[in-house]
């Protein structure tokens, strides 16, 4: 009777040998279903408070960085993406400038906004000691008769 012939070490090694490549396939499928996702949303986000801001003829993009006041039609007031007590807008500008030695704001008003309230706003802009105060508002659509 003849026994069977027992593994080697040796063959034992090459049977259980790890794969040196790894599949990059899935991962390439992921990393494409993320580039969509990303592609198709991104649109989507928009930055900022929704105003409704009144038109204009001349562009009025942002030349400089500057701090971003936004005003809504139940008249709360905005800094950047949060809501602040107007009695406390004074302070938080201060602080928000302190140090800084160019002091420049982006005023962005709801049309409906009373001509008041926007001045008081203003008011207390000035009152910070800012030199530069920007007012935002959309471009007016061209209508075919007009150069």
């Amino acid at each position: 009777m003849v026994l069977p012939k027992l593994p080697t070490v040796r063959a034992k090694r090459d049977v259980g040998t790890a794969l040196s490549e790894i599949n990059v396939t899935p991962f390439v499928d992921v990393m494409l279903v993320l580039l969509v996702i990303f592609m198709v949303t991104a649109p989507m986000m928009q930055s900022g408070i929704g105003v409704d801001l009144p038109t204009a003829e001349t562009d009025t993009a942002p030349a400089e960085e500057g701090l971003s006041i936004t005003l809504r039609p139940d008249q709360s007031v905005y800094i950047g993406d949060s809501i602040i007590n107007i009695n406390l807008l004074e302070r938080q500008l201060q602080t928000a400038f302190y140090g800084k030695s160019k002091k420049v704001v982006y005023l962005r008003a709801d049309k409906s906004l009373p001509f008041g309230f926007v001045m008081d706003v203003l008011d207390i802009v000035k009152k910070t000691g800012v030199e530069v105060v920007g007012l935002m508002t959309r471009p007016e659509e061209k209508k075919a008769g007009r150069k």
